[in-house]
């Protein structure tokens, strides 16, 4: 049976909604650790009327005294005021147990603003990168096409500073090279990489920075393109990986086209997995969240 470590992420959220709708349907297929604080979701879990008994699991790493009938909770104290800190610490235990492990790391979303308040952090694949010293590669994955930002939370202006030979080449051979391990069973039919400018810089009328994408990825045997961002996902095979420079150029279409997402973060020790969406604070308690994209990290 898979096993999983799920890091419970920001409670102000529906993120313990998702855990506790998911579990009759998840209890006989996978065996997953939450980890965070026990207290904190307890709370949450009484304000859901939840029955689900909570087991506290004392060893992690071998899932001793697991129990599937029960939520199994790793307990993680609260031993900071500020609410970033404590989930830094929950998130550096997780990232500690699975790289120890090798076990599937799945993330419930955080409130981004909570972090950028108070220290520099621009997302989750950037502060584990950091913490975990190594080059990562944010990747979402649907059911019809997946696709990869190659700059991700930052302003849209400062964009154009990471379009040249230097980076793209270091985040290309990157790609290609985490995509095709084992463990992320990635199989892409094809890898397209998305104009810069509208229709492809008109023939360098408006720029010359899709001239500049198109002779770096030739060196690239397996990525096609640089092809029109406006057009591209009119006409994809399944299974298609979509490259572009900034996030919302593909985001917006693989959230459309796509009813649910896993987030992957390539080039870590170990699988870290994420719901394709946010903490949708707005509707928590409401019970009418969508499972669909936190059961498809459990399944994959």
């Amino acid at each position: 049976m898979k096993k999983k470590f799920v890091f419970l992420g920001d409670l102000d959220s529906i993120n313990i909604e998702l855990i506790h709708n998911s579990h009759n349907y998840l209890k006989n297929k996978v065996e997953y650790i939450l980890l965070g604080n026990i207290k904190d979701a307890s709370k949450y879990l009484s304000k859901i009327n939840s029955k689900i008994e909570i087991n506290e699991i004392y060893n992690p790493l071998n899932f001793e005294n697991y129990k599937k009938n029960t939520l199994n909770f790793f307990n993680i104290e609260n031993i900071y005021k500020e609410k970033y800190q404590t989930l830094l610490n929950q998130l550096s235990i997780a990232n500690h147990l699975s790289n120890s492990s090798q076990i599937d790391l799945v993330t419930l979303p955080i409130n981004k603003s909570v972090f950028k308040k108070k220290i520099e952090f621009t997302g989750m694949t950037e502060y584990l990168a950091k913490i975990n010293k190594r080059d990562t590669i944010m990747l979402l994955r649907g059911e019809k096409f997946s696709v990869i930002p190659l700059t991700t939370h930052i302003n849209l202006k400062d964009v154009r500073k990471y379009l040249n030979k230097k980076y793209l080449n270091l985040k290309l051979t990157l790609i290609n090279k985490q995509i095709q391990r084992r463990i992320y069973e990635l199989n892409f039919k094809s890898i397209k990489f998305l104009c810069y400018n509208p229709h492809c810089s008109e023939e360098n009328t408006i720029g010359i920075e899709d001239r500049k994408i198109s002779e770096i990825i030739k060196k690239f045997k397996n990525i096609y393109g640089p092809f029109s961002a406006d057009s591209a996902f009119n006409n994809f095979e399944n299974n298609s990986l979509f490259i572009s420079m900034y996030h919302d150029q593909a985001l917006i279409p693989f959230k459309i086209l796509n009813k649910k997402g896993i987030n992957i973060t390539l080039g870590l020790n170990y699988r870290r997995l994420s719901p394709a969406h946010g903490t949708a604070a707005d509707i928590k308690y409401k019970n009418i969240a969508n499972s669909s994209s936190y059961l498809a990290c459990m399944d994959f």
